[in-house]
């Protein structure tokens, strides 16, 4: 059995880079990055979420998560890298960042593959 158990620790580790798909680690990382998802106040695909309608001294409010799937890249890193209020701050690596921004337009980058195919 523990011959079995270091075959497969072997297995796994030579094909670690196939373990996930950027695809799969990127929704990983939208839906949970630090405990709260951002598609819960995102949405799904980055549209912007209506969070809560409250009242105060008689007025109608709204808090909603921003649309942001239609930020530069540029714009999408300040944006999470600055606080901003009702935002949970996630301490993100640079490359958790660029993943997060794939996972908004992946659709987009996949064309872009697409269209221009690498040579080697």
């Amino acid at each position: 059995m523990r011959g079995v158990f270091v075959l497969f620790l072997a297995f796994m580790i030579s094909h670690a880079d196939s373990f996930i798909t950027k695809e799969e680690y990127a929704s990983g990382l939208y839906h949970n990055p630090r405990g709260v998802g951002c598609h819960l106040c995102h949405g799904e695909a980055g549209e912007g979420k209506l969070i809560a309608r409250y009242k105060e001294k008689g007025e109608v409010k709204v808090f909603a998560g921003k649309p942001i799937n239609k930020l530069s890249f540029k714009e999408f890193d300040e944006k999470v890298n600055s606080r901003i209020v009702g935002m949970p701050r996630y301490y993100l690596t640079d490359s958790e960042i660029q993943i997060l921004y794939y996972y908004l337009h992946r659709e987009e980058f996949q064309r872009a593959a697409q269209k221009h195919p690498k040579t080697h």
